[in-house]
């Protein structure tokens, strides 16, 4: 037992050992390192006087900025004021800075979905399948909470985790809903036809967002100034004789 004691001791002194000669080591090849040119410290003094170049600086690592932090700040005093966070900063110079910073809820990271992005997704799941979503908010420049594309799993996912139910076949007949291409059948013009009777305020119409489609009213439809002008515009088109031949709605 005392011989297992003292090789045991005799171990942990061979560690310290070890661990100091490692430090002389590094502080011997610190002191020979060459001193910096004039060129060097030059920007070295500017990278210190401009502190946004230095932290987005090319080579500045993710370590270097955590020295930069510890250089400037001495402490940061965090206290939670309901659904905010009021932070004072004290600089190492003896400042101090007050700010206020939303607090985030149960769940919430940095990969976090914008909240805008899912108030349209609620939305468009009322209107549209999981993948037809997912064309329109990449046409939309929207990007997913990790900064990627789209795809019909990424809005599944994001239905699921904010609880919106998805899109049932028929739910938009149901509310007296229809779409361009849906009007363009029941007023027997062209889908052209339609869309400049949208655009000149007569038939009202509601888009979400640019590449949504144009969602309108049944009822809308139906009214006797939408049918005139449809009618008009339907006498107005020139018959062709070729029974094969589409007509085009200029």
């Amino acid at each position: 037992m005392v011989a297992g004691e003292l090789e045991r001791r005799w171990n942990e002194k061979l560690l310290q050992l070890r661990d100091l000669e490692m430090q002389l080591e590094e502080f011997n090849r610190a002191k020979e390192a060459p001193a910096l040119s004039a060129e060097d410290h030059a920007k070295l003094m500017t990278l210190g006087k401009d502190l946004v170049k230095a932290w987005n600086s090319q080579g500045a690592s993710n370590e270097t900025r955590k020295k930069i932090i510890r250089l400037l700040i001495e402490e940061i005093v965090v206290d939670v004021v309901g659904e905010t966070l009021a932070l004072v900063i004290h600089w190492q110079g003896g400042d101090h800075t007050e700010m206020t910073v939303k607090k985030n809820k149960v769940g919430q990271t940095r990969w976090t979905v914008a909240a805008d992005v899912v108030d349209l997704v609620r939305v468009l799941a009322r209107q549209l399948p999981d993948q037809a979503i997912a064309a329109i908010l990449n046409r939309s420049g929207k990007l997913t909470g990790r900064g990627a594309a789209w795809t019909r799993a990424h809005v599944c996912g994001l239905r699921n985790t904010n609880g919106i139910p998805v899109y049932r076949e028929g739910e938009r007949v149901e509310r007296g809903e229809i779409t361009l291409d849906e009007a363009a059948d029941v007023l027997q013009v062209s889908r052209a036809t339609v869309y400049r009777l949208v655009t000149s305020g007569l038939l009202p119409a509601q888009q979400l967002c640019p590449g949504a489609p144009l969602i309108i009213r049944h009822d809308d439809v139906q009214q006797d100034g939408v049918r005139r002008e449809a009618d008009a515009r339907r006498r107005r088109r020139p018959r062709s004789q070729n029974q094969l031949q589409n007509l085009l709605d200029l």
